[in-house]
């Protein structure tokens, strides 16, 4: 298998922790390339440096956790959701090991996926030491529910999902010919123009590429969606996808619909690896 796209979701990622898992458990890891985007990259990166439970037990720690999310925050520089506050938790709480995700990488392609907020462009960044949990941040900046952007480098970035939410064309235009794709969307589902989409294409209307991006990123988010039920002829798509839309919600969850989607991943990953 060449590669593996891991699609983000908020609070949904506890589904993908568990498909995730369950991969480890099992020792399976066939990939030569990865994508990670938003909350799909925090998943990620604990699967690359082989940490089993560890996405799964930051989730359910963020999610108890009072200084997580703050309604007062909300009109605020910091945000509804601290999403800096994953800096802390990778650190100290449920340590990311990332010198054994470098090492389990040295001859892999691993890219996180973050929209720069000037061209409105999705960008595809490869982390190193220095600056892996800083792209998990920049990935995982939602406008208007986080702090909204995250200074990298020269550069400012926000939410993957924007630019970029399902990078099955990028990862087919890079030489990907069998992909795995973990949605947290039920295959197939197409979407809408959403609160946030109006609001941004409204809110940056000073910046005309940036306003066209969140006016039209539903769009680009049906075009992979097309793409993955029509693939080229030289192009093998795998999706391990909920049936049913999942308990936890981007926003909304609580410790048992974060467990009950993580189970659900788990039963589902591990089906995913016997059929094979």
């Amino acid at each position: 298998m060449d590669c593996l796209i891991v699609e983000g979701g908020g609070f949904r990622t506890g589904f993908t922790a568990g498909v995730l898992d369950s991969m480890l458990v099992n020792k399976f890891n066939p990939f030569k390339s990865y994508y990670g985007i938003s909350g799909g990259s925090i998943s990620l990166s604990y699967y690359l440096s082989d940490q089993y439970r560890s996405c799964f037990s930051a989730l359910q720690y963020l999610a108890e956790h009072p200084s997580f999310t703050n309604y007062k925050r909300a009109f605020q520089a910091k945000g509804y959701m601290d999403i800096d506050f994953i800096k802390e938790i990778s650190a100290n709480e449920f340590p990311f090991l990332v010198d054994d995700g470098l090492k389990n990488i040295s001859d892999k392609s691993v890219k996180i996926v973050v929209t720069n907020k000037e061209t409105g462009q999705p960008e595809y960044l490869t982390p190193e030491k220095k600056d892996w949990i800083d792209l998990i941040i920049a990935s995982c900046s939602l406008p208007f529910v986080t702090k909204g952007q995250h200074v990298h480098g020269e550069s400012k970035y926000f939410d993957g999902g924007w630019g970029d939410a399902i990078p099955v064309i990028e990862a087919y235009n890079q030489g990907a010919r069998k992909i795995v794709i973990i949605r947290t969307w039920v295959s197939g589902m197409k979407s809408t123009q959403s609160w946030a989409d109006y609001f941004g294409s409204i809110y940056y209307r000073s910046n005309p590429t940036l306003s066209e991006t969140f006016n039209s990123s539903f769009k680009k988010y049906n075009e992979a969606v097309e793409f993955i039920e029509n693939p080229p002829h030289d192009l093998e798509i795998i999706e391990i996808a909920p049936e049913n839309l999942l308990f936890s919600g981007t926003y909304m969850y609580s410790n048992d619909s974060i467990l009950r989607d993580y189970r659900y991943g788990l039963d589902l990953g591990t089906q995913f690896i016997a059929e094979l």
